[in-house]
């Protein structure tokens, strides 16, 4: 973050010279200022990913608020707020393990020799109905939901794979990215929110630490490395959290969206130095995009260079709602969009684009 006391030093200098090269401007308020932060006015259109003429539509991955299982919606050709259900508004698969519940499906295309060839579906393993919201924080599933495809149309492999230990109360809204500087070839980053108990509080009827971000890495969501702290605000309980690669940049750009469970907001944080670079909140500690919202699901927009579209979950009215931003490196410049033609009741998911030949066989198999 950056403080109030903030000043020009040789070290800003370099880093102000370095922002220029990329189109970045950054805005200096006057020495105990509130909510002093950096300003990229123009971060979208220098960063963001330009126009892609082979990209032909997208694919949303939901859940719905009565049902924690597995939805398809395909929007109308590159219209990226207009959305067709899939299947008949049927499941596309329900889970058979765990809680037999899936809720805050991510959908992740492969990366390095999987590029193009594979991709997964992640999701917690939790069905509301057989639990409460007390317990499945305290004794909930330490596991993740994996799915995979080779076509986006058949989904197989169905697993629960554990990734914390018994000391973890939950494990929810895991997602993934990809991360080139990760090895020699590369690894998928995966990342969900976790509460911890002591170790001499087996039964976790006491208090628990705040909710935090972890991490782990995998090859292939079968294995994964020993899972990290990877953003800690203690006290305040962070949540659902979502990473949006900038594309046209040197692959260390990033915005990331989660949720302050303390304060009921969702803000969005821009490295420019990797993916555990230094964050930047937009507008300073205390800014946010919307209040009363979660599940935060962002995607580029397929025509319109440097445009970012944002889903917000009102999860206590009518679901996802669509919001759009051409700075979405800021917690202010967020404007909704038209709802006309964007289902409602759409919970906590994902938005993918897809090619001319994905999108022609999802609306073979599924439409």
């Amino acid at each position: 973050m950056v403080s109030s006391g903030w000043t020009l030093s040789l070290a800003l200098t370099i880093l102000l010279s370095s922002w220029t090269c990329l189109g970045l401007v950054l805005e200096q308020r006057t020495p105990g200022s509130a909510g002093q932060s950096l300003d990229f006015s123009s971060y979208g259109n220098h960063l963001a990913r330009r126009a892609d003429p082979i990209l032909a539509g997208y694919l949303g991955v939901f859940f719905l608020g009565a049902d924690p299982y597995i939805y398809f919606y395909l929007s109308n050709g590159n219209d990226p707020i207009s959305f067709k259900a899939l299947n008949k508004g049927s499941p596309i698969t329900k889970p058979t393990k765990g809680t037999g519940g899936v809720r805050d499906p991510t959908i992740i295309q492969g990366g390095g020799n999987e590029a193009g060839k594979k991709w997964y579906i992640i999701g917690t393993d939790l069905n509301i109905g057989k639990t409460t919201w007390d317990a499945s924080q305290r004794t909930g599933s330490k596991g993740i939901f994996v799915w995979e495809s080779t076509d986006l149309v058949n989904w197989v492999n169905e697993r629960l794979v554990t990734v914390e230990d018994s000391t973890a109360g939950m494990v929810w809204a895991p997602e993934a990215i990809w991360d080139p500087a990760k090895g020699i070839k590369g690894q998928y980053l995966v990342y969900w929110a976790s509460k911890f108990y002591p170790t001499s509080d087996s039964k976790h009827t006491g208090n628990p630490s705040n909710i935090q971000i972890r991490s782990a890495y995998t090859s292939d969501f079968k294995t994964f490395t020993v899972p990290q702290t990877y953003i800690n605000k203690s006290p305040t309980n962070i949540i659902d959290l979502t990473i949006l690669p900038l594309n046209g940049s040197d692959g260390k750009s990033f915005l990331r969206f989660m949720k302050d469970e303390t304060k009921k907001t969702v803000f969005v944080e821009v490295s420019t130095t990797g993916l555990f670079g230094t964050w930047t909140r937009p507008g300073g500690d205390s800014a946010s995009i919307q209040s009363g919202v979660e599940g935060p699901a962002a995607y580029l927009d397929n025509q319109v260079p440097g445009k970012v579209h944002l889903l917000l979950d009102f999860y206590g009215g009518d679901g996802y709602r669509p919001y759009e931003s051409t700075n979405p490196a800021s917690n202010s410049g967020w404007t909704a969009s038209s709802k006309t033609a964007f289902p409602a009741n759409l919970r906590h998911g994902s938005v993918m684009p897809v090619n001319q030949t994905l999108y022609n066989a999802l609306k073979a198999r599924w439409g």
